[in-house]
């Protein structure tokens, strides 16, 4: 199945959630939570994941989770994250509990969307669904905006995503630990992030409709005249992480990172990357 197909297919099967200006989400990807170990690239990130979303828990923020929360290709069982990062789960069953978390799979956690059992294991989260595409639809504007992990436009991490991670269990993963990336990942293959880059922008042309990504961890926010695809980098950064708002009628890119005050203090600030974008601005280009 093409590309272009296959993304038209999670955009059919989307679940809806209407918003207007009022709302406020905050989007994050490729959390990629693993054991805690060498391997586990979320661990140096951990402290800012956490203030980050306390700071979006008392503001009344809706979580939207856009794949790869969890490292499951590495991992083969969610309960070693689970473990590791307990305060995250807490946080997170809070957004539960308060009706503010939205939970989309990538190829890295797909069994979130294939493997029932997996919800049984999650406690903390009664009734908790995963989803492979949100569709966000304005109240008032004619605007909608379709959110899916990206993973659709690699035929490599989609439709032979069992193969994948295979290679990335008992092949990719010892080699890292040696530093040597995976050449099958978008995230680390240049080459493969533009292939899989060029692709969600060809469907945001096409069919004329916002769309915002992962998987490819580089965040991407349209200029003027750009197509609307947007992309919310990941939370793996070396020094940092990334996150798209969509708040007050805006939608915005910004970055969490450690900062330093001149009394030697340090703490956790949040900068944007960008102006804020309208939305009204989006219904231009949206179908």
């Amino acid at each position: 199945m093409k590309a272009n197909k296959r993304i038209s297919q999670v955009y059919s099967n989307a679940r809806e959630v209407t918003f207007d200006d009022r709302s406020k989400f905050v989007v994050m990807s490729d959390c990629h939570r693993g054991d805690g170990s060498y391997a586990d690239n979320f661990a140096r990130n951990q402290n800012l994941f956490f203030a980050a979303l306390t700071q979006y828990y008392y503001h009344k923020y809706t979580y939207i989770e856009l794949g790869d929360g969890d490292e499951l290709w590495e991992n083969d069982k969610i309960s070693k994250p689970l473990e590791v990062y307990d305060h995250i789960f807490w946080l997170l069953s809070k957004f539960h509990q308060s009706g503010r978390l939205f939970m989309i799979y990538g190829n890295h956690d797909i069994v979130k969307g294939k493997n029932g059992s997996i919800k049984s294991q999650l406690a903390l989260f009664p009734g908790i669904c995963f989803y492979e595409g949100l569709l966000l639809r304005h109240t008032k504007l004619d605007l909608s905006l379709f959110l899916l992990h990206g993973h659709q436009a690699d035929f490599l991490n989609d439709r032979l995503w069992i193969f994948n991670r295979f290679l990335v269990r008992y092949l990719w993963r010892p080699l890292e630990l040696l530093g040597i990336n995976d050449p099958t990942s978008a995230a680390t293959n240049p080459k493969r992030k533009k292939a899989v880059e060029r692709a969600l922008i060809r469907w945001t042309e096409k069919e004329k409709q916002p769309l915002i990504a992962g998987h490819t961890h580089r965040a991407v926010f349209p200029k003027p005249g750009d197509s609307c695809y947007f992309n919310d980098g990941s939370c793996v950064h070396p020094r940092c992480i990334t996150a798209l708002e969509i708040a007050d009628g805006n939608i915005t890119l910004v970055k969490w990172s450690y900062k330093t005050k001149f009394d030697g203090t340090v703490f956790v600030g949040r900068d944007e990357l960008a102006d804020p974008l309208p939305l009204e601005k989006l219904c231009l280009n949206d179908a």
